[in-house]
């Protein structure tokens, strides 16, 4: 990475100040760049840049000198840029204003957000803003770096923020290292912090497709809800009436609270943490719904699992939305391997022609190996699965069709088939 007075552009030499930095990648790089992918992984180019700040904006370049994009430098990560603009540009207030007013112009053109005062409002690369997203709750804002490259502008991000959308207050939710480890004693710990405006309530009230949730701004790795399962929420909910519902990894419930409010005759919730099922059952409450008419269950999901199969237990549907990696005292689960494993545990407790709802929101896994997971678990268990139904994050979670990377999540609906035998060759 060194100053220079100028490098090529695609229509001609483009005259570059002092101040600013050019990076030169590989041939590879230059590819995915060029296919429009935003990340530059560290490589044998990479590590010959002069070292650098995170935070800083330079210009990346192929071996012939070509300008290839401005990028947010982060030389201490696996990704050591992520691209801003395939143009020339600077990372100052204009340019973020314009970059924040498209999101917003996205969401209120093409998101369903009738009845929900929570929902995302910048998606990190789906908005040209890599490493960084921006949720609304209420009245509240909640930022998340993925990479320290945005730290040093923080201050500007919450000033046009401010500016745009006058938010009672904007917290910062950090994404500290080693999360898996976290995982199983997070619900209680505070990763969140007051940027700017007025401290909020230790719970603040939202609405999610008509519903009331509690969720925090400061407690926890994540706030309470997932914000990208709005839609399957409300898919649960059409499908709920009168039926007997299972809820697996349940966290603060919210699956469980879709499904009850919509008429579902007895919904059981199971959650290895104790923190995470009070707050489901504060979930319950805040929508008028009787805790006593359902079940609240913690313990490992797949001990669980047998213990209602050996007690005869029957559901018409069962949900699982696992966590990517989950700890507890005695077990662990990753969704690699350990979906199918699920699976086939969950099976038996399922009634005929019952909806099993599998969902997965671990990148590295796409929905062809996803579904195969499915398959080995369908037949450990002797069972048949129709997909009738196959989804992802809903619109405010956009990304773009050059970085397969941001289509992250999976849900199925599946029907467990009453003629469900498998044979066997």
């Amino acid at each position: 990475m060194t100053a220079a007075a100028g490098l090529t552009g695609r229509e001609g030499p483009i005259p570059v100040t002092a101040q600013e930095h050019i990076c030169t990648v590989g041939p590879e790089t230059a590819r995915m760049l060029a296919l429009g992918h935003p990340w530059v992984v560290a490589d044998a180019y990479t590590r010959k840049w002069p070292a650098g700040a995170p935070g800083r904006t330079v210009h990346l370049c192929d071996r012939s000198g070509t300008f290839l994009a401005t990028a947010l430098l982060d030389p201490q990560e696996r990704i050591v840029a992520r691209v801003l603009a395939r143009t020339r540009i600077r990372l100052d207030r204009p340019w973020l204003t314009r970059q924040f007013s498209r999101a917003i112009e996205l969401r209120r053109s093409h998101a369903d957000l009738n009845n929900s005062t929570a929902y995302r409002l910048v998606n990190a690369e789906g908005d040209g803003l890599p490493g960084l997203t921006v949720d609304r709750y209420a009245d509240y804002l909640m930022l998340q770096l993925y990479c320290d490259s945005w730290r040093p502008h923080l201050k500007l991000v919450t000033q046009v923020l401010q500016e745009l959308l006058a938010p009672r207050g904007i917290y910062e939710k950090s994404r500290p290292q080693k999360t898996r480890e976290l995982e199983a004693v997070s619900d209680t710990k505070n990763y969140g912090r007051l940027l700017t405006g007025t401290k909020a309530p230790e719970r603040v009230k939202v609405i999610e497709n008509g519903l009331t949730f509690l969720i925090s701004l400061e407690q926890g790795l994540n706030s309470g809800l997932f914000l990208d399962q709005r839609r399957n929420r409300r898919d649960l909910m059409q499908r709920s009436a009168g039926k007997r519902l299972l809820n697996l990894f349940a966290y603060t419930g919210a699956f469980s609270v879709a499904a009850a409010a919509a008429g579902a005759a007895r919904v059981t919730s199971v959650d290895a943490s104790s923190g995470y099922t009070g707050w489901a059952r504060d979930n319950f409450t805040a929508n008028g719904l009787d805790c006593s008419r359902h079940e609240f269950i913690v313990g490992d999901c797949l001990n669980v699992l047998a213990k209602l199969k050996q007690n005869g237990n029957l559901f018409d549907i069962i949900l699982m939305d696992p966590p990517s990696f989950s700890t507890t005292a005695k077990s662990r689960f990753t969704t690699r391997g350990g979906t199918s494993d699920l699976v086939a545990a969950a099976l038996p407790l399922l009634a005929d022609n019952g909806l099993l709802m599998a969902s997965s929101n671990h990148q590295k896994v796409d929905i062809a190996d996803y579904l195969k997971e499915l398959r080995r678990g369908a037949l450990q268990a002797d069972s048949n699965l129709q997909v009738v139904s196959l989804s992802g994050q809903p619109e405010d979670f956009p990304y773009p069709v050059t970085f397969p990377e941001g289509r992250y999540l999976k849900y199925a609906v599946c029907v467990k088939q009453a003629d469900s035998a498998v044979t066997h060759n």
